[in-house]
């Protein structure tokens, strides 16, 4: 189906128009499409500029998020093995604290023994001093 030439012009107005508009800032192009009506070639053409910035910008947004994403899976991957590590290293303490708890209860029992073998033979001394007497 073939354009009529009236649209042709209009097209090839809108992309003159859109060429024009590429170094202009984002305020000035705003600015021109509210002061033209709309579907007039220059509010077309401001519509399109605005379309074809909007678009690069999305795109830098995702490649950005994308690279942000990919750091975050990699320092998620390492607090999982520092998580790990943390894991094995608190169940190594732990059974270090209980092995201490067994013998500190052990050092404890020998200082009992200790304790009442030295009573026994103090009053064994005493007994022997008061039975020479």
């Amino acid at each position: 189906m073939a354009l009529p030439t009236t649209d042709l012009r209009e097209v090839g107005t809108v992309q003159a128009l859109v060429q024009l508009l590429r170094t202009r800032s984002y305020e000035e192009i705003r600015q021109r499409m509210y002061d033209n009506p709309p579907g007039s070639a220059w509010w077309t053409a401001c519509k399109t500029e605005l379309d074809v910035r909007n678009g690069e910008q999305m795109a830098a947004a995702l490649s950005a998020m994308s690279r942000v994403l990919e750091r975050l899976r990699a320092s998620t991957e390492h607090f999982e093995q520092l998580a790990d590590t943390l894991y094995h290293t608190t169940t190594e303490i732990s059974d270090q604290l209980k092995t201490t708890k067994d013998s500190a209860r052990r050092l404890e029992v020998a200082v009992y023994v200790a304790i009442g073998i030295t009573l026994v033979q103090l009053f064994n001394l005493v007994f022997e001093v008061f039975r020479r007497r």
